[in-house]
This record gives structure tokens, C-alpha cells and sequence, in this order.
């Protein structure tokens, strides 16, 4: 099944800036569009032009992921549109519908003629079939959509499978913190050697430069920094070291992610991300660490393991120095930070960071001398319920995009070196490097004018929710809000669990 959304051209030119900058796109459609299992849906979004002829033109095409969506009102749910697609070229409702057969077109002349349906199966197979022969560029789009829409989940009861949901939260917190959708990261097919980092199982969206998986005999087109793992470099590192490096860019921003295994599975002690703004030479490291799944168990044991590890993170901070420029000052010394994440469920895949807490690293310090941690036998604990305040993903994410924590003059080389010797030690590590793209001050400056204009951007979309809409066909949508971008990445934070002692 496929749903087809039908927008006003005229509406849709004036969101043109925000979808191309969100790629994402929520709409409410009527709760008797709801498909029989919330399987992810191919969606097409059409542009309905002026005039008599009643012209539509296909403008973007994405995936619906939760094909059931959220009940909004009596007769209604919210459905999100994430990945969103700009179609490579403009395809004619007019042309489409000529090499469709007679049931086929009828069924999407019908849809076209509502904001919002659903075609039947046999009807979107017919549809897609057809797409493919009218742009060159088509085939591969809807291939990526398609493994998109059917991606290979993951079994956190599997030691390989809990890794790669670690090491995919970490480049998905990457890709938020540098203004990059993270549903560059959505189709992902299971890789074939259970060690193999995260991004090694990427399928490539075709409007990203490359994917490439770095070994000792290959140049990486695009990856600028880690070019710096020369051979020699990789063969000190040791047989089992594996690097997989993605560039990405949007809107002008480039991320270059380099996900680096060097143990196999069973050895590995957890996940790192490393985060790296060029322009301000600053560096975060986030460690994480997995609760439970389950409301009131969401909490870890510190044990001596954990106080070595926090112990060795202490000395990232020796990578940093004294600020002597205004952009250099942060909030505090800590460059490194906990994250404890927990993944609810393994049927549903959901485009952000995981839910949970993130606590830096002098924080914890004092958590553990303090009462609130006790558990049971005096042992200490920290997590729901231990720990009152922290900081979730979107507050993270911004707390790094506007520079207030981090290192201060951390090079390139103690960087790739950090990241190194975390592998070595035994943890899959995220090594994120957000590119300069000017000096120094105008990259600083440059960095605040991106993060104002995403604010302004959410303000735009929540004053066209409350801009009235002329009235809607019938049997379309009876949302208000129709044509409506939401800029809410973050996902809901469960509430803390309620303090157990005994």
C-alpha cells in the first residue's frame, strides 16, 4: 500500500524551504485511511497546479514509517513523511496516468482528487512500476525508499545487534548535532560479519556522495580527515581494526563519520561517539551505557569496571587548554559525558537518538557521593529514579551545535589518536568531524546564524499550523492543519521511574 498526499502547489512552494531543510513532513489524514498493520508505507506528494485542467504534478516522495500514526481527534491521526525526497525531476499527474492501465489510473485519478488516500497493493506496485520508466533518476530513489520502508530490524537479545544500536544512536546523534536529517542513516541491511561496524551495513541514498568502506589499499574520495590513517598507521593498529567512513552533507553543512571497530563483538566493552568541530578545534566524547527496556528497571549498578572507566575519561580533558578567545569559553570542563539510552522496542524503528539521560562526567562525580544513588546493600546506582536532573537529547544536541561544552585547541591528530586508542581498548567508537567551512570566527559566527534560523523555522511552521485553511474535499482530510511542517525530532523521554529501596 502507498499513500498518496495531495497538497495545494501554491501552499506547497511557500513550505519548499522548510521541507528541503527538514526533509520531513507531517500530515493529518482521517482515521479511516488507516492501513490494516502499521507496516511503512511508500508515499507520493503531489502539487495540485491552478487552473481548469486540474494539472498535478509529483514534487516529493518519502516513507511513511508508522503507517498507523498518532490519534490526534476523534476522526483523525497525524502520520510523519520521514525520509522526504525532492522528485529528480517534474513528473506529470497527466503523464503518469497515460501508461497506467484503465483500473490502475482510475484508482489514482480517484486519489488525486483528495488530500489523502491510500492506494491499494496491487495499485501501488502498478504505480512505482510506471515511476521508474519516467526519470532516469527514479529507480534508484525508490530503491533506496523501498529499503527504507522495509529495513532490517534489529534483536537487542543479539550481542552484534545491541552494538549496532548503540553505534547507530551515535551517528544519529552526530547527524543531529551537524543539521543533518538522520534518516540519511534510515535504509540499513544487516552486515554480513557480526564485528563489522555499523555503517559497514549503509545503503547509500542517492543524493549522498559516497559510502566507503576505508582499507589500506583504497584512497577515500570526500574524507578528508581520516585520510590522515595512513597504511602504516591502519597495520599498527592491528588485523582486527575495521573503519567505515560516510560523508554527508546538507544545506551547505559537511559531517565526515568514521564508525571504528577494533575487537571483535564478544570483547567489546561499549559504544563512544566523538564528536569534532573543525573551525573551534573542540572535541565530546559521549560513552554509553544501555538500560533496561522496561519502566522502573532503568537504571545500572556502578561497579568497579565503571569507576576505572570513568577514570580514563577523566583524562580526555587533558586534550584541552585554557580559553583565550571569546568562542573558546564554555560553560564547564567537562568534554565528556554518560549517555545511559534504553530502546523500548525492537519491531519499530524510530528516525532519531534513542531516549535517555545525559550526565556529565563531574556530575557523576558528585551523584555518587551523594544519598540519591544508594540502592540496596548501600550499593549505588544510577539512572530513573537515582537521578533527578540530566540532560535529554535535544537538549544535548544543542548544548554541542552552540559550542558551550567540549575541548578547547584539540588538533586533528590527538583526535584520530583518542579515537584510536578508545577502539584498542575495546569500544566501538563514532568518530564525527563537522568540516570548517571559513576561518575560524566567521565558522563561529556562521554556526549561531544556522542555529537561529532552524529556531525561526519551527516558529513558521507552528504559525502556518494556526493560519486557517479554506475547506477540504470530502473524504480528505479534516485537519486544520493541513500542509502543516512540525520541526519535533526529539523523541519522548519516558517519566522517571519511582525510587525502589529496600
Amino acid at each position: 500500500m502507498a499513500y498518496v498526499i495531495v497538497l495545494d502547489a501554491v501552499a506547497l512552494d511557500e513550505m519548499d524551504d522548510e521541507l528541503s531543510l527538514e526533509l520531513s513532513f507531517t500530515k493529518t489524514v482521517p482515521d479511516a485511511l488507516r492501513p490494516p498493520t502499521p507496516s511503512p508505507e511508500i508515499t507520493l506528494m503531489f502539487a495540485r497546479l491552478g487552473g481548469t485542467r486540474g494539472e498535478y504534478v509529483l514534487r516529493w516522495l518519502g516513507v511513511v514509517r508508522d503507517a498507523w500514526g498518532d490519534k490526534v481527534a476523534t476522526r483523525d491521526r497525524r502520520i510523519k513523511i520521514e525520509p522526504l525526497r525532492q522528485c529528480p525531476g517534474p513528473i506529470s499527474g497527466t503523464k503518469l496516468l497515460g501508461v497506467l492501465g484503465d483500473q490502475v489510473s482510475t484508482a489514482l485519478s480517484g486519489a488525486l482528487r483528495v488530500e489523502a488516500t491510500i492506494l491499494l497493493p496491487e495499485h501501488e506496485k502498478a504505480v512505482l512500476s510506471a515511476l521508474r520508466g519516467l526519470h532516469p533518476a527514479l529507480p534508484k530513489l525508490l530503491d533506496w525508499l523501498s529499503a527504507v520502508a522495509e529495513p532490517d530490524l534489529l534483536d537487542s537479545s543479539r550481542p552484534e545487534d545491541r552494538s549496532w544500536q548503540e553505534q547507530q544512536d551515535a551517528a544519529r546523534a552526530a547527524l543531529s548535532i551537524g543539521h543533518i536529517p538522520p534518516s540519511r542513516l534510515a535504509a540499513w541491511r544487516r552486515p554480513a560479519r557480526p564485528d563489522a561496524p555499523y555503517l559497514s551495513g549503509i545503503i547509500r541514498d542517492p543524493s549522498e556522495q559516497s559510502l566507503i568502506e576505508y582499507d589500506t589499499q583504497n584512497s577515500v574520495p570526500g574524507a578528508r580527515v581520516f585520510s590522515a590513517w595512513s597504511e602504516e598507521r591502519l597495520q599498527a593498529l592491528g588485523s582486527e581494526f575495521r573503519c567505515d567512513i560516510h560523508v554527508f552533507e546538507h544545506q551547505g553543512r559537511r559531517v565526515e563519520v568514521a564508525n571504528v571497530n577494533a575487537t571483535t563483538v564478544e570483547r567489546r566493552l561499549g559504544t563512544d561517539l566523538i564528536y569534532y568541530h573543525e573551525a573551534t578545534q573542540s572535541c565530546v566524547l559521549v560513552q554509553y551505557k544501555r538500560l533496561s527496556p522496561y519502566a522502573g528497571e532503568r537504571w545500572i549498578y556502578i561497579d568497579d569496571q565503571l569507576r576505572d572507566q570513568l577514570d580514563r575519561l577523566e583524562a580526555v580533558s587533558e586534550l584541552s587548554r585554557e580559553p583565550k578567545a571569546p568562542h573558546e569559553w564554555r560553560l564547564g570542563r567537562d568534554p565528556c559525558f554518560l549517555k545511559l539510552a534504553y530502546w523500548p522496542r525492537d519491531d519499530k524503528v524510530a528516525p532519531g537518538p534513542a531516549p535517555g539521560m545525559y550526565l556529565p562526567l563531574s556530575y557523576i562525580r558528585l551523584l555518587l557521593d551523594d544519598d540519591c544513588t544508594l540502592g540496596p546493600m548501600d550499593g549505588r546506582r544510577l539512572g530513573y529514579g537515582y537521578v533527578d536532573r540530566y540532560l535529554v537529547n535535544t537538549q544535548f544536541v544543542e548544548l554541542i551545535q552552540h559550542g558551550l561544552a567540549g575541548t578547547v585547541g584539540t588538533s586533528l591528530d590527538q583526535l584520530l589518536t583518542l579515537g584510536e586508542e578508545r577502539a584498542q581498548e575495546g569500544y566501538a567508537v563514532a568518530i564525527a568531524v563537522e568540516h570548517a567551512t571559513a576561518p575560524v570566527r566567521e565558522s563561529v559566527r556562521e554556526r549561531e546564524k544556522i542555529n537561529r534560523q532552524r529556531g525561526k523555522a519551527k516558529k513558521a511552521a507552528g504559525r502556518r499550523r494556526s493560519k486557517p485553511q479554506p475547506p477540504v474535499a470530502p473524504g480528505a482530510s479534516s485537519d486544520a492543519e493541513q500542509g502543516v511542517l512540525f520541526v519535533v525530532d526529539d523523541e519522548t523521554e519516558a517519566p522517571r521511574s519511582s525510587r525502589r529501596r529496600s
